[in-house]
């Protein structure tokens, strides 16, 4: 496209040229300003097709960016939720009426032992000499914690997670799925949360929303949707790449 631009630009310069040298003076003011006209559409063209990449750059990253944090929030919900119910959600009423009312338990593991009684008796040891000892680990429960308080603390973004924090997506929502994936005849839970980049670019140029739709890169987030989790495989994390988390994520 560019290349065909630039040519474009070439011939319009060379009628110039040739219509200044060939053609009747008193036709060469009208022609000229329409040769000049194309010129400047073409240059603009031109301008377009080489900043017009750099910009949705830009604008994919910063939005993208918005996206993330919040499929960060359903994840993070989503794995309290499998945690203590033993599966995920694939409702967002209920996701949030869960991080409300839940409760987990604060634990503690400690290691014990005592002398085994009947194996000691059976052979004729005495425990306190080198007898037979069981081993086993207690668990005991300190307190219960509120996920809501240890997930979000003070915030109650939560409520608003399934929404796409952009003003050119107003109203819709991500699209969460829950279910059973099967894996060497086993039965594993499985949620995915997603939106189309289609509609996180909907503004854009059709044509470098189609590209972006068609990556591959490890630097890019690959294929036509923005999403965490999947249904299709046992994986509970995004397809962005680290450049959208931070350290500490």
């Amino acid at each position: 496209m560019i290349l065909n631009i630039i040519l474009g630009i070439l011939v319009c310069v060379g009628l110039i040229y040739l219509m200044e040298k060939y053609i009747p003076l008193k036709f060469n003011p009208t022609i000229s300003i329409f040769l000049w006209v194309v010129i400047l559409f073409l240059g603009y063209g031109l301008y377009k097709s080489i900043i017009g990449p750099v910009e949705f750059n830009k604008v994919k990253q910063v939005r993208y960016a918005k996206v993330i944090e919040s499929l960060k929030d359903i994840r993070i919900s989503e794995l309290a939720h499998q945690e203590i119910e033993g599966k995920f959600s694939g409702d967002f009423d209920s996701l949030v009426q869960f991080i409300d009312t839940a409760k987990f338990a604060i634990i503690q593991r400690r290691d014990t032992s005592y002398a085994d009684v009947e194996k000691n008796r059976a052979f004729g040891l005495d425990a306190q000499k080198g007898g037979y000892y069981k081993e086993e680990i207690i668990v005991d429960t300190l307190r219960f914690a509120s996920v809501k308080d240890s997930l979000f603390g003070d915030s109650d973004r939560y409520k608003t997670m399934m929404n796409i924090p952009l003003e050119i997506a107003e109203g819709a929502i991500f699209e969460l799925k829950a279910g059973k994936y099967e894996k060497n005849d086993v039965l594993y839970s499985v949620f995915e949360a997603s939106v189309a980049k289609r509609l996180i670019l909907s503004d854009q140029d059709t044509d470098l929303i189609y590209q972006e739709e068609q990556l591959v890169s490890v630097d890019g987030i690959n294929g036509p949707t923005v999403r965490v989790g999947s249904m299709n495989d046992i994986d509970t994390g995004g397809n962005w790449p680290k450049l959208y988390d931070s350290p500490k994520q």
